[in-house]
C-alpha cells in the first residue's frame, strides 16, 4: 500500500506543477514587456536631445584676449589641414583679429578663416543681436566647450562656420569657405571647420 500512496503523490501533484510553472512564465513575458516598454520610453528624450538647450559647460575659461589667430595651429596642425600658404591676417569684414590658412595650391582650393570675437558669447548667435533666421545653428561641443555649427538655410550650400565659447563674452570663430562650393557637401565643410576649431582649441587649452 506504501508503494501505491506514493505513486499517487506525484499525479495529485503535476497539476499544481504545471500551473507554476505557467505562472512563472507569465511573469517572465510580463517583465520582458516591461523592460521593452521602458527601453522604447527612454529612447524619447535621447532621440529628441539635440532639439533641447545643451547643458555643456566650459571646463575652464580661454581667454583670447591678445592673442595673435595664426598663432593658435602648431606646424603640425597646419600640415594636419593641408594648409600650404604662410597664414596671414585677414582684416576686411570681421568682427575680430582673424588668419587666414588657404589651401591654394592643390584643388579643391578652400580657406580657413579664425576669428577671435572677444566681445560676444556664444548665445548672442542664438537668441542675441547676431542671430540670424536665414541661418542654421547646430549645438555641438568641440573639446568639451560649448559650439554651434553655423551655415545658411537652403539646398546650395556655400561655407560653414564652427563657434565655441571659449570664454565667457568670447567666441572662437573658425569659418571654412571653399573657392568652389560644388566641391564639398554641407556636412563636410562643417567637419572640417569643427576639425580645424578643434585644432584650435587644443593650441589655447595648451597654453592657458
Amino acid at each position: 500500500m506504501a508503494s501505491t500512496a506514493s505513486s499517487a503523490a506525484p499525479a495529485r501533484l503535476a497539476p499544481v506543477i504545471a500551473a507554476l510553472t505557467l505562472t512563472g512564465l507569465a511573469a517572465v513575458q510580463i517583465s520582458g514587456c516591461t523592460a521593452t516598454s521602458a527601453g522604447s520610453a527612454s529612447a524619447g528624450p535621447a532621440a529628441g536631445a539635440g532639439s533641447a538647450r545643451p547643458t555643456v559647460e566650459r571646463p575652464r575659461e580661454l581667454s583670447l584676449t591678445g592673442l595673435d589667430p595664426c598663432s593658435l595651429f602648431t606646424e603640425a596642425q597646419l600640415d594636419e589641414l593641408r594648409v600650404n600658404s604662410t597664414p596671414h591676417s585677414e582684416p576686411v569684414g570681421r568682427q575680430g583679429a582673424t588668419c587666414s590658412l588657404d589651401v591654394d595650391r592643390s584643388s579643391p582650393y578652400h580657406s580657413y578663416y579664425v576669428e577671435l570675437v572677444t566681445d560676444a558669447d556664444l548665445t548672442e548667435w542664438t537668441r542675441g543681436t547676431r542671430a540670424e533666421g536665414v541661418m542654421v545653428s547646430e549645438r555641438v561641443d568641440v573639446e568639451s566647450y560649448p559650439a554651434l555649427l553655423h551655415y545658411a538655410k537652403g539646398s546650395s550650400a556655400s561655407d560653414c562656420e564652427t563657434l565655441v565659447g571659449v570664454a565667457r563674452g568670447q567666441t572662437l570663430r573658425v569659418q571654412f569657405y571653399p573657392t568652389d562650393p560644388g566641391e564639398f557637401s554641407q556636412a563636410r565643410m562643417c567637419e572640417l571647420a569643427r576639425h580645424a576649431a578643434t585644432l584650435a582649441v587644443k593650441t589655447l587649452q595648451g597654453r592657458r
